[in-house]
């Protein structure tokens, strides 16, 4: 792994990021930024192998729910040539910050 991780925080995200969530299914369901992708964590290898363009032509600002596994995947997306950016705090930087998340339940957001 490289010494320093690419990483912002939640107020340093730019407005339309292309926005990688690597939290498992559950945890995605419960609710997640509209228009985020989501492979989770241990599926990253696997999905930039086939399916490449999944992390688009611009930075991936990488989320978790607190920040060590979007870090881990941000690791591993630079060592493999890829522009990832860690983001601190992940989605309960979020859900603090009162931002806007959807659900696939039904029942309201949350972070799980």
């Amino acid at each position: 792994m490289p010494n320093q991780i690419p990483m912002i925080t939640l107020d340093e995200l730019p407005q339309g990021a292309h926005i990688l969530d690597v939290r498992e299914d559950d945890e995605w369901n419960a609710g997640h930024i509209e228009g985020a992708v989501h492979v989770p964590m241990n599926s990253v290898p696997g999905h930039m192998q086939y399916q490449p363009d999944v992390l688009g032509q611009s930075t991936t600002y990488v989320f978790c729910k607190m920040g060590g596994r979007s870090a881990q995947v941000t690791a591993w997306l630079v060592q493999n040539g890829h522009d990832a950016v860690n983001v601190a705090g992940g989605m309960q930087a979020w859900a603090d910050a009162g931002r806007p998340m959807v659900s696939e339940t039904g029942a309201p957001p949350t972070v799980l």
